[in-house]
């Protein structure tokens, strides 16, 4: 096992607490730096400077950049419907006016604040409570038009776009018909198009590609090849899977025609999370073809499969490479450990479809294993800056920030949230969720999980900190 162009854990560990951020790094930065073609290559070095505080008490950033709060839960839109709670994953689509179109998930259950409310026309489940939010911002970051896509779905989590400019939204549930008011089985994928919205009448159900407790997939452009991840948190371990699509060429409704679901085996290897090496290099990964992807008496990841598939606790993100056409996905558990008080160490691994590798690149854990320091607390949604690097999503125990790295390997932090910042005032679901960049790249992009808001960042982002 080798470790190509390494940043030193020295390197790391001494520069994230020069930036006040209890977290180390280990691993090949340069290959996270270099997966998506940049904007620009003018992005920061050592980060964006010191984050400010609001007096306005929402979100502190470094100097020079703002924010407009895009959408709020509760707010009562035109339709004389309020805007539904618990706002998680979301996509970012050019709008032809130079603005952004953007689908956001809502991650209700029947116990939501606010449930997603829908007409029976765009309806899957009349017992769901979840569903899909589009918004269409302009340039200038005002929603000029905000209304349901989708109702009547369960967790919508976190999801991902499509070579064709569509949102695949995915439920974290595997309940059934007969539970919490469900009159239909749950745990599917579903396909929101944030353009034409009479596309997104009569929700169908992508049943081929499983069901379960699905977080968030990535589409490689070249084959049609949609890597999924699956978020359990219970045993057995979730697992990565593949969908082989009848209809490869893509296309609004294509994945409706089915295809093949497999899921990922490697010889020896049934847990990610005890491989704790940056640079932990994997040959030939193989698929099995899971025996029900219905799931209708045993769980996708618990099924009888010819080979003994090799998953992790909490796979989270999942994006396509575009540079080195590799999928790139995290596990918010890099530590066997698991449960609520075990820190989320997260991992981010590398799968090479062409070489049939699978790659651990970075592994970011608190320097102290075990503290009880709370500063940082592992990635969740993770998106790629224009500009180079990550902006990641932290979802954890106090406070909650949104944190970027650099060709550097230096980890600062970007934004705080002030809403929800972990004290005993405010502790429940301060995360951050659902980062995304405008087409141009002058706008990022995200939420707050609850109270649901949407926020547009502007400011300085080519501009260099040393």
């Amino acid at each position: 096992m080798t470790v190509e162009n390494p940043l030193s854990r020295r390197q790391f560990v001494a520069r994230a607490a020069a930036a006040g951020v209890a977290v180390s790094v280990a691993g090949s930065v340069e290959a996270l730096y270099t997966a998506e073609p940049a904007l620009g290559t003018s992005g920061p070095k050592v980060g964006y400077g010191p984050l400010l505080p609001d007096p306005k008490g929402m979100l502190d950033l470094p100097k020079g950049f703002s924010y407009r709060i895009v959408s709020r839960e509760g707010t009562v839109r035109p339709d004389g419907l309020k805007v539904p709670s618990r706002f998680d994953g979301m996509g970012t689509f050019p709008d032809r006016h130079g603005g952004s179109r953007l689908v956001r998930n809502h991650e209700c259950s029947p116990t939501a604040p606010i449930k997603v409310v829908a007409p029976p026309e765009r309806t899957y489940d009349p017992g769901g409570a979840g569903g899909t939010s589009t918004l269409v911002v302009d340039r200038h970051s005002h929603a000029t038009k905000e209304y349901v896509s989708l109702g009547g779905t369960a967790i919508n989590c976190s999801g991902g776009p499509s070579p064709w400019r569509t949102w695949l939204t995915c439920e974290e549930t595997e309940l059934k018909a007969g539970v919490s008011g469900y009159t239909k089985d749950h745990g599917f994928i579903f396909e929101v198009d944030p353009y034409d919205d009479r596309r997104n009448l009569h929700p169908t159900p992508l049943k081929a590609m499983g069901r379960f407790q699905h977080e968030a997939v990535a589409i490689d452009p070249s084959n049609g090849i949609v890597y999924e991840t699956e978020d359990a948190f219970v045993a057995p371990l979730g697992g990565f899977y593949r969908f082989l699509p009848n209809r490869p060429r893509g296309g609004w409704g294509s994945l409706r025609a089915g295809g093949e679901l497999q899921a990922m085996h490697i010889d020896g290897l049934p847990d990610l999370s005890v491989v704790q090496e940056p640079g932990s290099l994997f040959h030939n990964v193989q698929w099995v073809k899971v025996p029900d992807p219905l799931a209708t008496t045993e769980s996708v990841r618990a099924q009888d499969y010819a080979k003994p598939i090799t998953g992790g606790y909490k796979l989270e993100g999942c994006w396509w490479g575009a540079l080195d056409r590799c999928v790139y996905f995290v596990s918010s558990f890099a530590r066997t450990e698991l449960g609520p008080k075990v820190n989320h160490d997260g991992q981010v691994w590398k799968f090479d479809p062409r070489r049939k590798t699978l790659r651990l690149e970075v592994i970011f854990t608190r320097p102290s294993p075990g503290s009880d320091d709370p500063e940082f607390d592992a990635p969740d949604n993770i998106t790629m800056s224009p500009y180079g690097g990550l902006m990641m999503c932290e979802d954890g125990l106090g406070e909650q920030h949104m944190l970027g790295t650099t060709e550097d390997g230096q980890v600062f932090k970007f934004a705080r949230n002030r809403v929800n910042n972990g004290t005993p005032e405010a502790p429940e679901y301060g995360e951050l969720t659902g980062v995304g960049f405008s087409a141009d790249g002058r706008t990022m992009f995200f939420n707050i999980y609850t109270p649901g808001l949407t926020f547009a960042i502007t400011g300085p982002w080519r501009r260099r900190r040393r």
